[in-house]
């Protein structure tokens, strides 16, 4: 085994040990295709009212301009597949990424501590963690680096775990044993497709998003277009439809992180609890949840639409 091939096996061994699902490595380097896919998208109008995506760009395609010398970018991976669901069928519906504590805080703090082994263990590096919070690919980055393929419904799709999967990057200023991207194991499937309710996967790896349950109820920040009537199915906070529907995640087994577990009651709540949550519950309930992203105004906007009788 050489250098760079030992150095990127201690890497890998310190993820799982941290409690990463998995962890691959790529050469930090400009992404040609991904940069065009981008551009056509972001043409096409389909960001919807998440401006920003437009700002970036080069940041968002090459890792050097967002860590000096990179040459590394090491993706990791986050099983959050729930062993339960929400109780009441009539209940509205949460995102099962949301039923805990916050991903962007647990993944940042197991990164840091890979970056502080690597820096003691490995090489001396520097690096930055990224988790949401950058122009980042990261869907790109993981797959790139032999983690899954982008299905789809442009959800990064493990053969091992699914798509029930939070991403994580840190990009390192040092060289690295390097892995081989994956095929595309989707096929002539399209069950993805054909159940989003609101037709969001416009074709196949494209979304527009301002028809996505995801967007409409999360980063949206206008009324939700009455178009979306009776296609929202009791959804409030994101949408999971597309993967429920996902063969691969047939062999989705529950994730093993305790902060991801279901946060108290939030399972057991009926369709009245939730619309007569007043915003102290809210504050209180959802503390250290993503849910506190869209705020109790969201969540009252979220559940008025889905509250008329032909919603």
């Amino acid at each position: 085994m050489d250098e760079l091939t030992n150095r990127s096996s201690m890497i890998k061994g310190e993820a799982i040990r941290l409690g990463f699902e998995g962890c691959g490595i790529s050469r930090a380097e400009y992404l040609h295709n991904d940069a065009q896919r981008l551009e056509q998208w972001l043409g096409r109008g389909y960001y919807a009212g998440m401006s920003y995506m437009e700002n970036h760009f080069e940041k968002r395609t090459d890792p050097t301009k967002l860590v000096n010398g990179a040459q590394s970018v090491i993706s990791v991976i986050l099983n959050y597949f729930p062993s339960r669901q929400q109780q009441c069928s009539y209940a509205p519906v949460i995102s099962a990424y949301a039923y805990g504590t916050d991903y962007h805080s647990v993944i940042k703090h197991k990164l840091k501590h890979l970056l502080q082994f690597i820096q003691a263990s490995v090489a001396p590096a520097n690096g930055r963690a990224f988790v949401d919070s950058a122009p980042v690919l990261d869907r790109a980055w993981a797959a790139r680096a032999g983690l899954g393929w982008i299905g789809k419904n442009t959800c990064l799709i493990s053969r091992k775990a699914g798509s029930y999967l939070f991403i994580g990057t840190l990009i390192v200023d040092i060289p690295l044993g390097y892995d081989k991207p994956m095929k595309d194991f989707c096929g002539t499937c399209d069950r993805c497709i054909r159940a989003c309710p609101t037709s969001a996967i416009v074709r196949d790896h494209e979304i527009d998003a301002g028809r996505c349950i995801s967007y409409l109820t999360i980063e949206n920040k206008a009324d939700i277009s009455t178009v979306f009537r009776r296609h929202f199915t009791n959804r409030v906070f994101g949408c999971d439809i597309c993967q429920e529907v996902c063969p691969w995640n047939h062999r989705a087994t529950p994730h093993q992180t305790e902060e991801f577990e279901p946060l108290p009651g939030l399972l057991e709540m009926t369709r009245q609890e939730w619309f007569n949550m007043d915003e102290l519950k809210f504050s209180r309930m959802f503390s250290k949840s993503a849910v506190k992203r869209i705020k109790y105004s969201g969540l009252r906007r979220n559940l008025k639409f889905i509250e008329d009788p032909d919603a």
